[in-house]
């Protein structure tokens, strides 16, 4: 059943943050939202007359912003720790005998569809998962486009491209092992309707059995190549998961648009970053994901259940990953911000606990974070056409707070009403993890 928006709303005497640093907030201004959920109209209250089919509602003193976008996302698990020491064979019995069952997928399929609503109640209107079992993401995307239900923008990617014995495989990923099997395996999850293509060049903390084999390079140039290759000739961006410099280096040789994680760079790294002949757009933009390393790297072992192997590498990996970062401030390098919601402490509704990992371990203010995790975050999906910023004749994705994220960055945690496609939450609704909170708090 398609389901058509019909209320046209006029939100009235709002103090507007359009999503782009250089712009200032403006004060006692209307949006008028369209019965296609796009925006009609912003004008200064008084100068904006409102048809008289809209809604209007009056948001005195509260505060409108472009929604969160989370670069980086998995649907499948929602941030609760989990034990990471698993043996191969209780995985394969559990991946055989659970997942991989009617029920089991039908199971994993509900639970994705609560973490992205739990998203989009926070505040988080435009998602790109990156690696998700059996094209599950893409059916939930494809639900939510239909109007089957309201949802998040959602970019999917489907299985991990990985090569025999990497990351993510054989479970989270299509395994090829040269130049012609990887372009094969893009050709596999285009056929099943992707939006982009996930690749892991080197290893990950999840699967690591000893100490620095987070990222241990396991993709070729050739490999990565041909991979963004096959995609580029269609217009499809290419993610990769790097967790070291030379993984970082292979990765941009091959032409990727985006590096998730990142590492430490020299100075090759950073002219190929920002000029990026192989690149589908001639950059190539860094998503850092330092909420999923630091719990892990920081806490004792007793919080965090995982093992000392895990621990020792999630420290190697974040100080690496932070390092860039900052490298990448520094020399005008495109940053996006995405979380890795799904590993554990990374929840699906906390966001500006990322935006502020930024400010304290850089000279970033509030107005670049706030434009990074709207506008930039747009540009890197390439979805800024229609979402990122609040401007006329984009999407209406936007939430409305109580409080000025331009002064407090954790003021995106308690917001009062989202919009997505001109859909109004009028009164969103989370269920938080009340150990992980815990946990995240003390940290800081």
């Amino acid at each position: 059943m398609k389901h058509n928006m019909n209320t046209a709303y006029a939100l009235k005497n709002v103090n507007l943050i359009h999503g782009d640093a250089n712009r200032n907030l403006q004060k006692n201004m209307t949006l008028l939202v369209n019965e296609h959920g796009l925006i009609q109209d912003i004008g200064q209250d008084h100068e904006l007359p409102i048809p008289s089919h809209y809604t209007t509602m009056d948001l005195s003193g509260k505060y409108v912003m472009p929604g969160l976008i989370n670069a980086h996302v998995h649907l499948f698990a929602d941030g609760k720790p989990f034990s990471l020491s698993v043996s191969e064979g209780m995985l394969q019995f559990a991946y055989d005998r659970i997942l991989n069952t009617t029920f089991g997928r039908r199971m994993l399929k509900k639970r994705m569809k609560r973490n992205a609503l739990t998203a989009l109640h926070a505040g988080v209107t435009t998602m790109r998962s990156v690696g998700e079992f059996f094209y599950t993401d893409v059916q939930l995307r494809d639900e939510i486009n239909n109007g089957e239900f309201v949802g998040p923008n959602l970019l999917v990617s489907g299985f991990f491209l990985s090569v025999t014995g990497g990351h993510g495989a054989p479970y989270l990923a299509l395994v090829g092992d040269s130049p012609w099997e990887a372009r094969r395996n893009v050709r596999i999850n285009v056929k099943h309707g992707v939006d982009l293509i996930k690749i892991c060049v080197t290893g990950g903390v999840t699967d690591a059995k000893m100490v620095g084999e987070a990222g241990r390079l396991q993709m070729t140039v050739e490999e990565v190549a041909a991979i963004c290759d096959e995609a580029h000739k269609i217009g499809m961006r290419v993610a990769a998961h790097v967790e070291s410099t030379e993984g970082v280096r292979v990765a941009l040789q091959g032409g990727v648009d985006t590096i998730e994680h990142g590492a430490e760079m020299d100075d090759e790294i950073i002219r190929l970053y920002q000029n990026n002949p192989n690149a589908l757009h001639g950059y190539t933009a860094l998503i850092p994901t330092l909420q999923a390393g630091y719990p892990s790297a920081s806490l004792d072992t007793s919080v965090t259940k995982v093992s000392q192997t895990a621990k020792e590498n999630s420290r190697l990996v974040y100080d690496s990953m932070l390092q860039s970062m900052r490298q990448a401030i520094e020399n005008n390098i495109t940053v996006g911000i995405g979380t890795d919601a799904a590993m554990p402490f990374v929840t699906h509704y906390d966001m500006w606990r990322e935006m502020d990992h930024y400010m304290r371990q850089t000279n970033l203010r509030n107005k670049h974070v706030i434009e990074m995790v709207t506008h930039t975050n747009a540009k890197i999906l390439g979805v800024d056409k229609v979402t990122g910023t609040l401007d006329i004749g984009k999407q209406a994705d936007l939430i409305v707070l109580e409080q000025n994220p331009l002064e407090q960055i954790e003021a995106l945690s308690d917001i009062s009403m989202v919009m997505v496609k001109g859909n109004l939450i009028d009164k969103p609704s989370l269920t938080r993890i009340p150990e992980v909170d815990a946990v995240l708090d003390s940290v800081w």
